[in-house]
């Protein structure tokens, strides 16, 4: 399963951009012994963020899901604000980011990166 974005993914992502901040979901299923890597990845991530105006609003372990199919259960939530879809990909296309990026590659067997627009701004309301 995919848990990086490839560069038809960002293109994507540019191309519906309706302008403004993105608040990114990210759903994580860690690999067997792969949380201590992917705390690795954060540590280094988080000067990234600082550099492209990325904030962590929230981070936390997934519990038992109240609704749910099989399967759709998480290991972590993380929710990220950028200043812009751009500043997202400038981001993880920035060589220094891409020399950390096997740290969170290895640390997830499923992911999920869902941009999402805020209501009111005309789009799906």
């Amino acid at each position: 399963m995919a848990v990086d974005p490839s560069g038809a993914d960002l293109a994507r992502l540019l191309d519906e951009d309706p302008g403004g901040p993105v608040v990114m979901l990210n759903l994580l299923r860690f690999a067997p012994g792969g949380r201590p890597a992917y705390e690795e990845y954060s540590r280094k991530a988080g000067r990234f963020l600082k550099k492209y105006g990325g904030e962590v609003l929230y981070a936390g372990d997934g519990a038992s899901p109240l609704v749910a199919e099989e399967g759709q259960d998480w290991d972590a939530v993380l929710v990220v604000r950028y200043p812009s879809r751009e500043a997202f990909s400038r981001m993880v296309s920035d060589p220094e980011y891409q020399e950390i990026t096997h740290l969170r590659s290895g640390a997830l067997s499923e992911a999920v990166l869902q941009p999402t627009v805020p209501w009111g701004s005309g789009r799906g309301d």
